[in-house]
């Protein structure tokens, strides 16, 4: 994986978003009257053997196998209206956490049949390794925390024998941390002493390095059985913002999720390098359009569940 060359050309990237806490009524709306969401339900249903809708409907878990599915159903129909109707022909590719299973689709490295399995299979995977390992480890989101007084939190935490490790840098200040639930309540006050916010616990935990377990059963277990191709158009990295371009890389991409964090600075100083200018942000996204590092430096079109079709955000 080598680093984007820079260009004095304006280019266009699509976005495939991480996943958040979403409700069924603004999901389920969507993939029944979007007729993008509607085909790729259909797909979906198809290549799963069960009812997607029927399943979410069901499900008490913000990140059960069917919200996963269901999420990469409307992140890909959101591209799909991009398509038709903004007319987007994007120079690059990038998919934040779980936006890396709709980039690896759109990018034409796995048919989109294959990816909705793939994710079907890494959420079962996912969810026996957390029935095992780290039952109690939850990812804490925050914002409005200088890294010297979160790198104090840290410490404490550590000098106390606990566990924890970053999952995501996101902006300045604003941060993602896994650790043991015990500790949540105690964490969550000293970033507010520190000024800070926070914003969502997610749970299971994500992005870790101590989760070089889960990676390597997806490794081992999982990925060998689809033949990932050479992606059609290069994708960055939502780890270190180098480029893919090789299907071994965007295998390595895959699984680098497991347990390295996201670094969304990086991201975007390797598509202003790349000459990007425009983003467009397709899925059901309430994060990193709303970014000061995302705002700042591209004119930014949100396009999927509850966005209004608009021109560009200016800088």
């Amino acid at each position: 994986m080598t680093a984007p060359e820079p260009s004095e050309q304006a280019k266009k990237a699509i976005v495939f978003p991480g996943m958040g806490p979403s409700s069924f009524a603004e999901v389920g709306r969507f993939l029944t009257l979007d007729p993008f969401a509607r085909k790729r339900l259909a797909e979906a249903d198809e290549a799963l053997g069960y009812s997607v809708f029927d399943q979410l409907r069901d499900s008490e878990d913000d990140y059960s196998e069917a919200t996963q599915i269901a999420f990469l159903v409307n992140s890909m129909a959101s591209a799909d209206r991009a398509e038709e109707e903004h007319g987007l022909v994007p120079d690059l590719c990038v998919g934040p956490s779980f936006g890396q299973k709709a980039a690896a689709a759109y990018v034409g490295s796995l048919p989109f049949p294959e990816v909705v399995r793939l994710t079907a299979e890494l959420a079962r995977c996912e969810h026996a390794y957390f029935e095992e390992e780290y039952q109690d480890a939850v990812t804490h989101t925050f914002v409005r925390t200088p890294q010297e007084k979160l790198t104090e939190i840290l410490d404490e935490l550590g000098g106390r024998g606990e566990w924890f490790d970053y999952s995501g840098y996101l902006d300045d200040g604003f941060f993602m941390v896994s650790l043991r639930e015990k500790e949540l309540d105690g964490f969550k006050q000293s970033i507010s002493k520190a000024g800070g916010y926070s914003m969502y616990t997610m749970v299971p935990a994500v992005h870790a390095p101590a989760f070089a377990e889960l990676r390597r059963r997806a490794a081992e277990e999982i990925l060998p059985r689809y033949e990932i191709l050479d992606p059609k158009l290069p994708v960055v990295t939502d780890q270190d913002g180098s480029l893919v371009t090789t299907a071994d890389a965007l295998r390595t991409m895959l699984l680098d999720t497991f347990d390295l964090p996201i670094h969304w600075p990086k991201v975007v100083d390797a598509l202003k390098a790349a000459g990007v200018s425009t983003m467009y942000i397709t899925g059901p996204d309430n994060l990193f359009h709303r970014l000061d590092r995302t705002k700042s430096n591209f004119e930014v079109v949100t396009v999927g569940p509850g966005k209004r079709q608009r021109p560009p955000r200016k800088r």
